[in-house]
């Protein structure tokens, strides 16, 4: 019988109870304004042989109102029983676009990307679309919700950027704060 964690259960409830007592006072990020972004995870799957640790700090700067460029470190390591761990990291410069929504504290953002994933072995490039919404609990403090779409690249052609098998999907859920 596998065993079911309640840790993104838990996450989810203390998300939603969080999400209904915020106050609507948020405002549009100014030009200038300084964004970090922090996000992780771990699996493990019961009955297996690897464990999953996952992290994910950004920090953007807002050329624009609605308009935000920035960089995005991951890490990601595997830990294999009685086996090779493994690890890859990416580095990857992004932008983003904010819509402004009749909640004043729901952003949601669509955005691209491109940069690089390597390990000990290998670099590769990376690029794809991003999705998210941002909901601000405070005027400085919100969870962050987003998807991207990861193509690997060694060389860039336009069968690369068609062949969805060579790529990964992301999700990632985390907390952001702005100045």
């Amino acid at each position: 019988m596998k065993t079911i964690s309640r840790t993104p259960m838990f996450v989810a409830v203390s998300m939603a109870a969080a999400l209904v007592a915020a106050p609507a006072s948020y405002a549009f990020q100014e030009q200038g304004t300084n964004e970090i972004e922090f996000s992780g995870g771990f699996t493990h799957v019961s009955g297996g042989n690897v464990g999953t640790v996952y992290a994910d700090v950004a920090y953007g700067h807002f050329i624009a109102p609605r308009i935000d460029i920035g960089l995005r470190q991951t890490l990601t390591y595997n830990f294999v029983d009685e086996g090779s761990d493994t690890w890859i990291a990416s580095t990857i410069p992004f932008i983003n676009y904010n819509f402004e929504t009749a909640n004043p504290n729901l952003r949601p953002f669509l955005g691209a990307f491109v940069g690089a994933a390597y390990n000990n072995d290998d670099t590769t490039g990376i690029a794809g679309p991003a999705v998210g919404v941002k909901y601000f609990l405070t005027d400085s403090t919100a969870v962050v919700a987003r998807y991207r779409y990861e193509w690997f690249f060694d060389d860039v052609t336009f069968k690369d950027a068609t062949d969805t098998s060579d790529g990964s999907h992301v999700f990632t859920v985390g907390l952001s704060y702005n100045w």
